[in-house]
């Protein structure tokens, strides 16, 4: 007989022999909150529960979500350890493994220095394993080449945030606050596919009155229910900002008195977008002037607004200036520091906040310190219990590691909860980097197309096997649960890095016995830091449903709405970017006469390595597909469903045809969840953001033939 446990006031359906342990999803920067339902005898889990008390996702969930429990006991899991001999995996054990890594580690660097090995991230993880693959790589490795998936997914946001705000937090106000907001302006975000668990505040809010403003070259579905669809041309979001802010400036929408006391730059800014008239801003972005008008009218009417954007802005060799000014537009309304206003970004991956914040960047420190600063090295040293000579230096972006394996300088690495085989762009000069690789580690439950690469496969445990912290896209620290033990042989990173320090001779650095451990150490070394999760504890996440950082004391209540009085830069006020538009990387020519832009789907999840295993998100989208407008297709004589071949300056593909009149004109899409012949980064442009080293996913240049 089936009885009921009442779980967050509601009561939840439990057969006899089953409990519930409640966690957070293993996908995207939402972290939906769930209870994973487990059968006492077995140890296996059965099945998952949506968590109604959840304050950002009140029970919502999406169907990765609600189908990620399926990969935790999936049949491909990696069970034990696997050695590649004449070209095929063979299993081995643990101590097979870790004598293979300790001799080419050893040997390589005695004949070509501690800089010949690298270390390459992911930030779907938690805080504490993010954390230490930093430690790991400069403590243990001794080596500068250290960086990260998110390089690929949030360092443009984290550039622009730093540059106007001067400090990166993906959003300035907790999540429940936007149900009372009354202007949206969404640009580049897909967001009912790729974070569906938000659209509820959107549709709360839009209840109430609130107007909805989208800026993408497709009708996504949340730019078929907007108010003004600013239908642009990819890689001209800059233009469209500068447009925005011109009007804004000239109809009397900015708060003259907050961007007085809290804003640097503003005459410079008045100057920089005179010229974008409505006129000349429809010119550069194909967006008729009267929408821009239109937008520029709701936005500045609303007493609360947020701007809000993701990877099609962010992706771009101007990522970091559309996002600078995007937020600009904000705080010209003096918007930031507000109640249900402010600027977001949606964060891609899981822990894309917090796994960007403590150590896994080429060019930082925990606590978001810069690397390059004497007093940072100083401080983190004494945490870690190393002299500040032996701290590395500045390494180099993700996609430029590669560049340096073919230049000889790097002959190893370890790739840890990463797929970049998939989600770099140009990812047949990334194939050929890791067939170049005298040595390569990868850590993964899944054999990812990267890790077919390998020489060596350490079986690591899923999102549902250890425990610890994650900071979800508001900003907000929460636990993640132990749901069962490790499948087979497999561990959790943290305790890799631990017999791989054991072997280089850096056991004393890693002590730990278990997560908890791990996280009182990663307190002191963020504390002070710009971001100071210090007075956050694991009993004090437990209590609050989470903590906001910054948080520099257990006393401190947490940062839930940020930049309330001052801003995170020297003189504590914000700088307006005073930016001019300039074309992306590649430009359409008579060769390669149309712009191919990227993206996610509702069913997958980035490189697709965990949610192409799942045979109901596969039935729902097997395969991905090449999306243009009927005109277009017009001129190839292409009909829904014939193939094609899409060709760019790097590579070239075959997709079957989706014809839809949600999109411009002059562009086509691909999602790009899927790997080998079927990856479109094969495609795209491996150009790099001046500053955040972003590759521009978004655009690129390329010719279709009809097969």
């Amino acid at each position: 007989m089936s009885v009921y446990q009442v779980k967050d006031g509601v009561k939840n359906l439990i057969k006899p022999g089953e409990k519930l342990i409640t966690t957070h999803c293993c996908y995207c920067g939402m972290q939906c909150g769930m209870h994973i339902r487990v059968n006492e005898k077995s140890g296996k889990v059965v099945g998952v529960e949506p968590r109604y008390d959840w304050p950002v996702t009140n029970g919502k969930m999406c169907p990765k979500g609600v189908t990620a429990y399926q990969t935790i006991d999936h049949k491909e899991r990696i069970k034990t350890p696997l050695i590649k001999k004449n070209g095929q995996f063979v299993e081995a054990t643990w101590k097979e493994a870790l004598d293979l890594i300790e001799e080419n580690y050893k040997r390589l660097q005695r004949e070509h220095g501690k800089d010949a090995l690298s270390v390459f991230g992911g930030v779907s993880m938690t805080n504490e394993k993010c954390y230490l693959v930093g430690k790991y790589a400069r403590a243990v490795l001794g080596t500068r080449y250290i960086d990260y998936n998110g390089r690929f997914c949030m360092s443009s946001a984290a550039g622009g945030f730093m540059k106007t705000f001067g400090i990166d937090r993906g959003s300035t106000l907790p999540w429940p606050e936007l149900e009372h907001t009354d202007c949206f302006f969404m640009a580049g975000t897909n967001t009912a596919e790729c974070h569906p668990t938000s659209i509820q505040w959107l549709w709360k809010a839009k209840d109430k009155g609130a107007k909805l403003i989208v800026a993408d070259p497709r009708e996504v579905p949340t730019a078929r229910v907007a108010d003004v669809h600013l239908d642009l041309k990819p890689g001209t979001d800059s233009a469209l900002a500068n447009g925005m802010m011109h009007l804004l400036i000239k109809e009397g929408y900015v708060d003259e008195a907050y961007v007085a006391e809290r804003c640097n730059n503003y005459e410079e800014l008045k100057d920089s977008v005179r010229k974008y008239t409505p006129k000349y801003t429809s010119e550069i972005t194909g967006v008729v002037e009267e929408k821009i008008i239109k937008a520029a009218h709701i936005f500045g009417q609303s007493p609360k607004s947020v701007v809000m954007f993701a990877r099609g802005v962010e992706q771009q060799t101007k990522g970091v200036d559309n996002v600078a000014l995007y937020s600009s537009m904000a705080l010209l309304r003096g918007q930031v520091g507000k109640f249900a206003s402010g600027v977001a970004t949606f964060t891609g991956q899981g822990n894309g906040q917090g796994g960007r914040e403590h150590g896994q960047k080429a060019d930082a420190l925990p606590g978001y310190r810069k690397i390059n600063d004497p007093e940072a090295v100083k401080y983190i040293s004494g945490v870690w219990g190393i002299d500040p000579s032996e701290m590395p230096k500045e390494g180099v972006s993700a996609y430029e590691m590669f560049d340096e394996i073919q230049r000889g300088k790097i002959r190893a690495m370890h790739v840890i909860c990463s797929n970049p085989a998939v989600s770099a762009p140009n990812t047949e000069y990334i194939w050929d980097g890791f067939k170049k690789l005298d040595f390569m580690v990868v850590s993964d439950f899944f054999l990812s197309e990267t890790a077919e690469f390998a020489d060596v496969v350490l079986p690591a445990t899923s999102w549902a096997e250890d425990e610890g912290t994650t900071t979800n896209l508001e900003g907000r620290v929460i636990r993640i649960r132990k749901v069962v033990e490790p499948i087979g042989e497999s561990k959790p990173d943290w305790e890799i890095f631990k017999m791989i320090a054991e072997r280089m001779g850096k056991g004393h650095l890693f002590p730990y016995n278990n997560a908890r451990e791990i996280f009182k150490e990663f307190r002191i070394a963020s504390k002070g830091g710009k971001a100071d999760y210090y007075g956050i504890t694991w009993e004090r996440i437990e209590k609050e449903d989470g903590v906001f950082w910054p948080c520099p004391s257990e006393d401190h209540p947490g940062t839930p709405t940020m930049f309330k009085e001052k801003f995170g830069t020297p003189d504590g006020k914000a700088n307006l970017a005073v930016v001019k538009w300039q074309e992306p990387g590649e430009i359409p020519t008579p060769e390669y006469p149309h712009i191919l832009t990227t993206g996610r789907v509702v069913f997958h999840y980035l490189s697709g390595s965990q949610t192409r295993r799942v045979d109901f998100l596969m039935e729902q989208c097997p395969l991905p597909y090449v999306e243009m407008h009927p005109e277009l297709a017009s001129q190839y004589n292409l009909l829904n469903g014939d193939k094609v071949k899409l060709t760019t300056k790097r590579s070239h593909m075959e997709l079957e045809v989706r014809l839809t009149k949600a999109i411009r004109k002059d562009t086509i899409f691909v999602p790009y969840h899927w790997g080998k012949e079927l990856a479109v980064n094969q495609l795209t442009n491996p150009a790099l953001d001046p500053t955040s080293r972003m590759p521009e996913f978004k655009v690129c240049s390329v010719k279709i033939e009809k097969i």
